[in-house]
């Protein structure tokens, strides 16, 4: 840390936090390290209490039967249209003194339905539960006074990504139920939690995995899929180039067979919740990682998963992607092995490898290096504005600056290095002119630079802003400065 308080507590809400909210930097700057530490100690920290969110099964049960009810609609739609045709067709054969007298009423009622469905009069249900959680996200990062744990979740909803491509009506629950709970807890639940979560066993695919020796895989033709499993090993937990093999691939997802989900369409009470099914569980113990594993169903899996949690590799990949994430594409090895103790001799407790981080001099040396991604950016612009976000236009500028709203493009996650965002920052101009322009009326340039910055700001961005031709024009400089596009 420097000698400059008000410079580490703006720092500290740039490089941990979401960024400055008007105030915040003099009301950290006394204590910067401890004002990020308290946010982790708060009762909650990272969780959104919402009753009038839905449960990821929940939504995705509402979802089925809103699809259900529209395919019906159209399916009665098209019939009247066939109905209707076949009436014309024969009062045209009769002609049209004998025509029966209800056949053009008939034609013209039948294409209401049809053009009711097709062009409906707002968002369906599913976009309404989606943009109820995207709102409730902005709004937690929003209202955070630092965000650091805030950022904890999106560090960590990344690392566990699923896809709304795949599971639409899921994701915001499946990251309140399966990553909020657990950022200032345990690795081992957490990832017990992430791997066992309806959303993640759909999207690897794990759900349709069926043991071939399985009283399924004996009847049926559908057989293993790996994803799930790989995917733990590779990018959950171990990292690539740590010693598994494919067979410890293979053995591992006949352990995760019979890890699946309840169908909606056979059980409207609980479908789209985890079951465990023997049917498709590969019977047998297995050997994963030169350990064996009783065939005790369920408990197969949460066993290997515990050791998993607890293995040499895990603490340096998570430390590595913790100090990359928060501090420098390419972290200092001191900082990385320190974090990777404190992980190993606490267990995986997070919130004390949070803290190391928060504390570990290495994380507050240097400049601001560190490009923040597309919706860090967005949300510290309108945290510094003392603005708030209305999810669909949240939810458009990111899928415009390549961060499409919880849909990566792999299950690694969106990437944490610069060379993969900085080609947006033209988006990011067109973006913050936008909002530039909708805020100027009633918002001070100098004020918002105070705020954002504070003694981050050098002097060439001061004079930039100073010499704008309008309020619209130096905010955008603001929102674009190097000091506010990084952390």
């Amino acid at each position: 840390m420097t000698n400059d308080p008000r410079r580490d507590a703006a720092l500290a809400l740039h490089r941990f936090g979401l960024g400055p909210r008007p105030g915040s930097i003099a009301a950290i700057a006394s204590d910067p390290r401890g004002a990020l530490i308290a946010e982790l100690e708060r009762p909650g920290a990272g969780r959104i209490y919402n009753p009038e969110l839905k449960t990821s099964a929940q939504a995705s049960r509402i979802a089925f039967e809103a699809r259900a009810a529209r395919q019906a609609q159209r399916i009665v739609a098209e019939r009247a249209r066939k109905e209707a045709e076949q009436l014309k067709a024969q009062g045209q054969a009769m002609g049209d003194d004998d025509a029966p007298a209800d056949a053009d009423a008939a034609k013209a009622d039948a294409t209401k339905p049809a053009a009711a469905s097709e062009q409906p009069a707002g968002p369906t249900i599913e976009r309404q539960m989606f943009l109820a959680e995207v709102k409730a996200r902005l709004d937690a990062a929003s209202v955070a006074e630092i965000g650091f744990a805030e950022r904890l979740v999106w560090f960590w909803s990344n690392h566990f990504c699923v896809s709304a491509d795949t599971v639409p009506n899921m994701v915001g629950g499946y990251e309140r139920e399966a990553i909020r709970p657990h950022i200032v807890g345990r690795f081992a639940d957490m990832l017990l939690a992430v791997e066992g979560h309806p959303a993640m066993l759909v999207y690897l695919n794990n759900w349709a995995s069926i043991g071939p020796n399985s009283v399924a895989g004996i009847n049926r033709t559908r057989g293993l899929n790996e994803n799930l499993a790989r995917e733990i090993l590779e990018l959950h937990t171990l990292g690539v180039r740590s010693g598994y093999t494919q067979d410890d691939v293979i053995r591992f997802a006949y352990v995760l067979t019979g890890w699946t989900v309840i169908s909606a369409v056979d059980n409207p009470e609980h479908g789209a919740e985890f079951i465990f099914n023997p049917r498709l569980h590969e019977p047998g113990p297995q050997r994963v990682l030169d350990k064996s594993y009783p065939d005790n169903g369920v408990e197969q899996g949460r066993e290997v998963l515990a050791d998993l949690a607890r293995h040499p590799a895990v603490p340096t990949h998570i430390a590595t992607k913790l100090a990359r994430h928060f501090v420098a594409d390419e972290p200092p090895p001191e900082l990385v092995e320190r974090l990777a103790k404190v992980f190993r001799d606490n267990d995986g407790n997070l919130k004390e490898t949070a803290r190391a981080l928060v504390i570990a001099d290495e994380a507050w040396a240097g400049e601001q290096s560190k490009l923040k991604r597309p919706g860090e950016w967005v949300v510290a612009m309108v945290r510094a504005a003392g603005a708030r976000s209305a999810p669909e236009r949240f939810v458009r500028g990111q899928a415009l600056l390549g961060e499409p709203m919880w849909r990566p493009s792999a299950p690694k996650g969106f990437p944490d290095d610069e060379a993969n965002w900085i080609d947006g920052i033209g988006q990011r101009l067109d973006i913050a002119n936008n909002f530039a322009e909708r805020i100027a009326e009633r918002t001070d340039p100098r004020e918002v630079v105070d705020t954002a910055l504070g003694p981050l700001a050098s002097a060439e961005t001061r004079q930039a802003i100073a010499r704008a031709e309008s309020r619209q024009q130096a905010l955008t400089l603001v929102f674009m400065s190097p000091e506010f596009q990084r952390r």
